[in-house]
């Protein structure tokens, strides 16, 4: 889609607190949209198709076996078991996105979602439901899945694209991303897709991507400015701004802020990122070589 072979990549954990980001390590080439783990110890990330694993200690990373799940793009989640990831890969017959799990122990990836195109971004804390952006009857709407798969359900009808849903950690409400007002805007709606609510009412940015924190009071999202991208479109190599929201439905949520300024785009935080304290999250910016 893109030409990004002239890319680097830097893998970086801000800290909300003290508004500072550290480099965790530098890439060579294209990798995107970092997962952080339920124990807090590692990272995933996908580049050149296969999933990667890298220990925040010490910085060692290793692939995560996926056999011929070979070709994934930067949508997928971690199972909140340990056992593995939901991915979202390419498939051969044609070459459209569809919904594996694949395991750190080795196991052959086993596919949840046959329809396609489908793009992974939320699951419950219980590990049972994964929320996606599906492509259906030439509508991009959010749906929902069991885990071990079954039927999926729709849940969004608006016009235009509605994307990158992920479920908060109660499984109360889902925050995803919308066109549906002529910009794109961050919106939440509860688990069953009742109360679809805007959340974020942006004169000049397109908004992607809403990441909850653990704790429920933090939003992280991607920005791009109204005159570098269309409403629904999610490029690489622009210069992006990545926004906060704090808050809670007791005391109201804020008017997003800037946090940092970055070159970025697709691949800096396609999926939640949050750290288990809710205090740092991980992203990817790039410069080019």
């Amino acid at each position: 889609m893109w030409d990004r072979s002239g890319d680097k990549s830097f893998l970086e954990i801000f800290d909300i607190e003290t508004g500072e980001s550290k480099l965790l390590k530098e890439f060579d080439r294209v990798i995107e949209a970092p997962n952080w783990s339920a124990d807090g110890k590692f990272l995933t990330y996908n580049s050149e198709g296969r999933i990667y694993k890298i220990e925040i200690a010490t910085g060692a990373v290793a692939e995560v076996p996926s056999h011929f799940v070979d070709n994934c793009n930067n949508d997928h989640v971690l199972d909140p078991d340990g056992s593995g990831l939901y991915v979202s890969h390419h498939t051969r017959e044609d070459g459209l996105s569809r919904i594996y799990k694949i395991f750190f122990d080795g196991r052959m990836p086993e596919l949840i979602t046959p329809l396609a195109p489908s793009y992974l971004h939320g699951i419950t804390a219980d590990g049972m439901t994964l929320a996606y952006c599906a492509e259906r009857n030439g509508e991009y709407d959010v749906y929902t899945i069991p885990a071990v798969g079954g039927n999926e359900k729709q849940l969004t009808t608006a016009f235009g694209l509605n994307d990158g849903p992920e479920y908060d950690c109660d499984g109360e409400y889902i925050w995803f991303n919308s066109v549906r007002t002529g910009r794109m805007q961050a919106w939440r709606m509860r688990a069953d897709g009742s109360e679809q609510t805007q959340m974020t009412f942006d004169a000049h940015w397109n908004t992607w991507f809403p990441h909850i924190s653990p704790d429920r009071t933090k939003v992280v999202m991607l920005a791009y400015h109204e005159r570098d991208v269309r409403p629904g479109e999610h490029v690489p190599n622009k210069n992006v701004e990545l926004r906060l929201m704090t808050g809670n439905d007791e005391t109201g949520w804020s008017q997003p802020r800037t946090i940092l300024k970055l070159f970025g785009g697709q691949g800096t935080i396609n999926v939640n990122s949050w750290a288990p304290d809710s205090k740092r999250f991980a992203f990817v910016r790039y410069a080019k070589k």
